[in-house]
């Protein structure tokens, strides 16, 4: 894929001056922290010492206060709490969070429910409702959804059942009627961190109760690791109060992990340490398998279980089920790529397939798919229930929600942000779903956002990468959006010699790295499905290269290598 390289400004010299002697840290280093919003010495403690004392005060949330009340009232009468959550990682992590919180002191009344993907659909449904007051449950705490749900709020006020609202989602006009609705994103909500994830939101509200229960520290501070999983497979920004979360959750998972995720882990094979990408594509695929094939409820046995016989006997049937997810994944994602060519859709500004047959549970997954094939807004749907149900997904800088609004007229019901949505639709108007949306992109698009950009963090000659660069660099960690891992350019390298295709059809490039004005530096870099640049390498052809800086550990030695994003002759 071609790539628009695009690199960062250089900050104006004074604040970068500053920065740097008050840190001692050399103008590299003093440049990424400015780019990540860095500029003072305090905010660089903060930003490399995240602690608990960096957190806001829960109380700052807009109905935190009626949240806390409401349970305080159903633990004095006794009464019965049903624990609702989503499908998704979000949701499964936000349900085992709280049910973990309030097994420390309130068991006999906590139950939980996740609605069903396929029967149910997303969010809050009738039949959750029905099953709180056929279990006798006086209160639903809703988790990861219920900003909209206003109807199913009425039908369980209508039925005796207070709703305590924890979403993370943006609203849509009116806040529907619950007891207390704590969303950073709602109007009039002062609480001064904006991106928390859906479980993030039941964090503060354990955070909360915690504090006016006088209930040891650890009931709420064990629960990080899984705010961590949360954050990092929601792809939330990895800044401020997330950074914290994600953070110190991430430490958490590596050096103590609960008996259900430390067998998921060692049942995927994956040895050492492990990092939020090591989360998102670990552990997110595993509890999400849960939810596409058979029934999230599994996730949530698993995220709870103690046990190591019961926490085995989980991740196994997660294990089976993310494998199920694959073979379907990469199925649908092949016939959709047939459809668009057959359709000839390939030059078109937009992506709408269809096919009756897909499975609902990997749509979005094709949709993101297709997105990283053709980097465009696409859209895939299959049939659920007499109804066209899919996905939706964007490319950076397009907002596709807002371009579902205008599609509105054709949509029966949809919902998400501006990189991802889902929605349903009388299946008669997808052909009128794929024109209007097709015109829709087409006429609100910057051509510029149909090419990948490469953003690149810094112009650095391989003489500066060394052990102690290395060693910063590292704890610039947790890495996601908004905190991603540092992205440098180097010109005018050479094979140093070496270079090979590797990899068992030779796909993949093997890269020996060195400067044509400094042959006496050296590193080497991998560079995948870039085999067959291997000719024009060894003819000792001037390259410019963009990559990150990875460890590579062979037989026991760790090195430093490049891990090539993209690379242009000179």
């Amino acid at each position: 894929m071609e790539y628009r390289w695009e690199l960062a400004q250089k900050p104006d010299n004074t604040p970068l001056e500053l920065l740097r002697s008050s840190l001692g840290v050399s103008e590299f280093i003093a440049r990424l922290l400015i780019q990540r919003g860095v500029t003072t010495f305090d905010q660089a403690k903060e930003f490399f010492r995240p602690s608990l004392g960096d957190l806001h005060d829960p109380f700052l949330m807009k109905d935190m206060d009626k949240a806390v009340g409401r349970i305080q009232t159903a633990l004095e009468e006794g009464q019965k709490i049903l624990i609702y959550g989503d499908y998704d990682v979000d949701g499964t992590t936000s349900v085992a969070l709280m049910v973990t919180f309030f097994n420390h002191f309130y068991t006999e009344n906590i139950d939980y429910y996740i609605p069903d993907r396929y029967t149910e659909g997303y969010g809050v449904s009738f039949q959750g409702v029905d099953y709180a007051k056929e279990n006798d449950c006086a209160l639903i705490i809703a988790l990861d959804c219920g900003i909209r749900a206003h109807e199913k709020v009425d039908y369980a006020t209508k039925k005796g059942i207070d709703f305590i609202i924890c979403d993370h989602h943006l609203p849509h006009g009116s806040i529907p009627k619950a007891v207390a609705v704590l969303n950073h994103k709602r109007p009039n909500c002062e609480y001064p961190y904006k991106e928390l994830s859906g479980c993030g939101i039941g964090f503060k509200l354990c955070q909360a109760l915690a504090q006016e229960l006088n209930l040891e520290d650890h009931t709420w501070q064990d629960l990080l690791d899984l705010v961590a999983i949360s954050s990092a497979c929601d792809i939330v920004p990895l800044t401020g109060e997330n950074r914290v979360l994600v953070h110190l959750g991430m430490e958490q998972l590596n050096a103590n992990p609960r008996g259900g995720i430390e067998s998921m882990i060692e049942l995927s094979g994956k040895k050492g340490m492990f990092s939020v990408t090591d989360v998102v594509f670990v552990i997110g695929p595993r509890i999400n398998a849960a939810g596409r094939i058979e029934h999230a409820k599994k996730a949530v046995e698993l995220l709870l279980s103690e046990s190591g016989e019961l926490a085995e006997k989980a991740s196994k049937i997660l294990e089976e089920r993310n494998l199920e997810r694959r073979e379907l994944d990469k199925h649908i994602t092949e016939e959709a790529l047939s459809a668009i060519t057959e359709n000839n859709f390939e030059d078109k500004k937009s992506t709408v397939v269809y096919d009756k047959n897909w499975h609902k549970g990997v749509v979005g997954i094709v949709a993101s798919r297709l997105t990283e094939h053709y980097y465009r807004p696409t859209i895939v749907l299959t049939e659920s229930n007499g109804k066209a149900v899919g996905s939706a997904r964007s490319v950076k800088g397009y907002d596709i929600h807002e371009a579902l609004t205008q599609c509105s007229d054709v949509l029966e019901q949809f919902g998400g942000h501006q990189f991802a949505a889902g929605m349903t639709l009388e299946i008669d108007n997808v052909p009128k779903l794929q024109t209007k949306f097709e015109e829709v992109v087409s006429s609100t698009i910057d051509p510029e956002l149909l090419v990948p950009k490469l953003e690149i963090d810094l112009e650095i000659e391989l003489s500066a990468i060394d052990e102690k660069f290395w060693r910063i660099i590292k704890q610039f960690a947790p890495f996601g959006p908004d905190n991603m891992k540092p992205v440098f350019v180097t010109r005018n390298c050479v094979d140093g010699g070496w270079s090979k295709a590797v990899g068992g059809d030779k796909t993949h490039l093997k890269l020996d790295v060195v400067q044509q004005d400094n042959p006496g530096v050296k590193i080497s870099g991998i560079a995948f499905k870039m085999g067959h640049l291997e000719k024009e390498i060894k003819s000792k052809k001037p390259f410019d290269v963009v990559y990150t800086i990875e460890e590579n550990e062979w037989q026991g030695n760790v090195t430093l290598q490049l891990m090539v994003k993209d690379l242009r002759f000179s």
